[in-house]
């Protein structure tokens, strides 16, 4: 069987300024001088891997002894992997199969030519390294800087045209008919018994479709992605402080966070596609507005963080208390039992029951419990009878100056503290100067902002309305009893002798 001549092409992107696989051809040609040649092209295909259907095709021709020699014209059309180069090189000895690269003129016959063929995919794999990691750099360097980024636009929002620093790119702008669905997904999901599968039945039913699916269809795993992403949120301090508790790195300045614009969220590039925490990824705020209050967006966000610290039991049946209840000797929850007793239902230690750890607390009666803890809750509740209605007026900017200006002293903090193990006399001298100068600043701007927000104008509305449900309390739903207690008691502890209630307000 006659052998010949195997020409490689790759491209794999058309630009101006690469060589196109037509020419590149016609360059290899005349190292053919008129013998008989066949072309393998790859177009559309990277040199950092092997996983090109010609060139597997030519590597196939190679094994089956049809090929004489394999022209490129150069050496990054065939590989710019070292590890792709040296296995290529090695099966072509085996097979006897020549190499030649038209521009650099390499002999691999020769132990210097096969020498200087490996220093130069060396230098291959360098440049398309450094390409990469521009390619990264400046990826990062524009999304921390707000430019759209592509991806799959967010439900509840339209692409449209946009200007950063005089540079074209994209912004998410509103549809009025999906943001009020994203309004109801959180607001729903806000509450403390709200399940994704709650949501998503109700959607069902009333049928209101996702039309960004094609089946028109929603999933729990589409609401959580929904709930979780700051693009919906109208970013505040709030929002500012939620992040920075979390130990996200934020890209803009307090005084930025003022309530109209969403955020994007962005990984560190090392931190693989699994993390499932806040920590060390990047929070920019966004140029499009967003569509959820930010106090909506943090009780549905933290519900969904801290699954086993924030949200409540979904499945309590038994009793309004289910979630709040603790022994008040071990301080693990008291689970409801029933019994065919005069009692019907009460109380017992989940730790006695489980490990006998804890002498537990007897059986409370529950519903005499639950009717103590009633009579308490309205009881509470009387102690706010004298505030009056709140009144519409406009917040205070002074308010929000003196949030934006400690959240400002706080940063400059934790920024001399960071210098502080580097520090010598004379700087450890400054830093404790300038903290001393600072906390002071701070506190007289507490004591201000305590001033212009008093106790008594704080929860006003709410109030009003836990008022009205106790007045009918019997009418009220379960979930709804429960989440009347979820909103004015943080924890209860108690035993057969005592109760301790902790209050939320």
């Amino acid at each position: 069987m006659e052998k010949y001549d195997a020409i490689y092409g790759r491209q794999s992107v058309d630009r101006a300024d690469s060589i196109s696989i037509e020419s590149q051809i016609e360059y290899c040609q005349y190292e053919i001088r008129g013998g008989t040649y066949k072309t393998f092209t790859d177009k559309g295909y990277s040199g950092k891997n092997t996983d090109r259907p010609q060139f597997q095709a030519m590597m196939e021709a190679i094994r089956r002894g049809e090929i004489r020699r394999v022209i490129v014209y150069k050496l990054d059309r065939i590989s710019r992997s070292i590890l792709d180069f040296a296995t290529m090189m090695a099966e072509f000895q085996e097979y006897g199969v020549e190499f030649v690269s038209c521009t650099e003129k390499f002999d691999t016959s020769t132990p210097m030519g096969r020498a200087m063929l490996n220093i130069c995919i060396v230098f291959a794999q360098l440049e398309r390294e450094t390409i990469q990691m521009r390619v990264e750099d400046a990826y990062i360097s524009r999304s921390r800087r707000g430019f759209y980024m592509g991806g799959r636009i967010p439900y509840g929002y339209k692409l449209e045209p946009h200007m950063i620093d005089g540079k074209k790119t994209s912004r998410y702008g509103i549809d009025p008919a999906e943001a009020e669905i994203v309004k109801l997904i959180f607001s729903m999901y806000a509450e403390p018994q709200t399940s994704y599968g709650d949501i998503v039945r109700y959607l069902t039913e009333n049928g209101i479709q996702n039309d960004r699916t094609k089946n028109g269809v929603w999933d729990r795993c589409r609401i959580a992605e929904m709930v979780k992403n700051p693009v919906y949120v109208k970013a505040d301090l709030n929002i500012y402080r939620f992040y920075k508790d979390q130990g996200t790195v934020i890209h803009n300045s307090p005084e930025d966070f003022v309530g109209i614009f969403g955020c994007y969220l962005y990984s560190d590039k090392n931190a693989g596609r699994k993390q499932t925490t806040l920590e060390g990824q990047h929070i920019v705020l966004a140029p499009h507005e967003g569509i959820v209050s930010s106090d909506v967006w943090l009780k549905a966000r933290l519900k969904c963080l801290g699954n086993k610290q924030v949200a409540k039991p979904l499945k309590a049946k038994n009793t309004w208390l289910a979630g709040k209840i603790k022994c008040g000797k071990c301080g693990y929850a008291l689970t409801i039992k029933k019994a065919k007793t005069r009692i019907g239902r009460y109380f017992i230690c989940s730790s006695r029951m489980q490990t006998h750890r804890c002498e537990g607390v007897g059986g409370i009666d529950a519903t005499a419990f639950e009717n103590l803890i009633l009579a308490e809750m309205t009881d509470h509740l009387t102690q706010f009878e004298t505030l009056k209605a709140p009144q519409e007026q406009a917040e205070n900017p002074r308010i929000y100056e003196i949030s934006v200006k400690l959240e400002q002293i706080t940063a400059e903090i934790e920024k001399l503290m960071d210098k502080v193990a580097d520090a010598d006399e004379l700087m450890m001298e400054y830093i404790n100067r300038r903290i001393h100068e600072l906390d002071a600043q701070a506190n007289d701007l507490r004591q201000e902002l305590k001033e212009l927000s008093p106790l008594e104008n704080q929860n006003r509305c709410d109030l009003t309305e836990l008022r009205g449900y106790m007045s009918h309390w019997e009418e009220l739903s379960f979930d709804d009893k429960r989440a009347v207690v979820d909103q004015l008691i943080a924890r209860i502890s108690a035993t057969e002798d005592t109760c301790e209630i902790e209050w939320k307000i």
